[in-house]
């Protein structure tokens, strides 16, 4: 299951352009707590912090004992980490979004989906595990919030899979995606006659689609026969 992690954040007076640019400046990440029936709130937090969290977990949707400075009593907030947003190249990052959330009360997260062992298809067959989903919607209370789905891969052969409906059944966790939907597949291993064969329904030869014209001394001669 999910461990809450503690995080200090402190109430952002200002908002806008300007206002991110002076967070940023102060070696801070600007951040917003929302949920239901709560006013939305602008926070910023040390980026040490968040930097030190974020790179110690495996998925960025994680819950958290968010800590805000100078709001009384009401100033511990469990919160899901709900969206971070990232610099295009250098990966720092620019905001950070926060859910709060009831132990009473069920949520819905993306939790990362990772393969156990290995597949008896690929150690033995030569074939190639593929991984078509990497990430699951699951619904739970957050104290059954996993952080990570750990599904063992050893006993699948060549051309087998498993699908949703074969993840792990874990207490108070609901599947939140289509049962059918393919999950892991062990593929069969490519020959040099698959590289060659045309893709499926590609036609063989070239449709023509004009009758050749006659050249041009071909065309005289024909019209002085006549």
């Amino acid at each position: 299951m999910s461990k809450h992690v503690s995080l200090k954040a402190s109430r952002r007076a200002a908002i806008g352009r300007n206002a991110v640019k002076k967070v940023k400046a102060a070696k801070a990440v600007p951040a917003i707590l929302y949920g239901t029936g709560l006013e939305p709130t602008p926070l910023q937090l040390e980026r040490r912090a968040i930097d030190n969290l974020l790179s110690h977990a495996v998925g960025e949707n994680i819950l958290v004992n968010l800590e805000i400075e100078d709001a009384g009593s009401e100033g511990a907030r469990l919160a899901l980490i709900n969206e971070v947003q990232h610099h295009p190249v250098n990966r720092t990052i620019l905001h950070v979004d926060f859910k709060a959330v009831s132990l009473s009360e069920a949520l819905v997260a993306e939790v990362v989906i990772e393969s156990v062992g290995e597949s008896a298809g690929v150690k033995t067959g030569g074939g190639l595990l593929e991984q078509s989903l990497r990430s699951i919607e699951v619904e739970c209370l957050p104290k059954d919030l996993p952080e990570t789905i750990e599904v063992d891969v050893s006993a699948l052969e060549l051309g087998q899979s498993l699908h949703v409906s074969d993840l792990p059944q874990l207490p108070g966790v609901k599947y939140k995606a289509d049962p059918e939907l393919t999950v892991f597949l062990v593929s069969e291993p490519k020959t040099a006659d698959d590289a060659a064969a045309p893709a499926e329904g590609a036609a063989t030869e070239p449709e023509v689609i004009n009758e050749k014209k006659p050249a041009e001394g071909e065309a005289s001669a024909k019209a002085q026969s006549k």
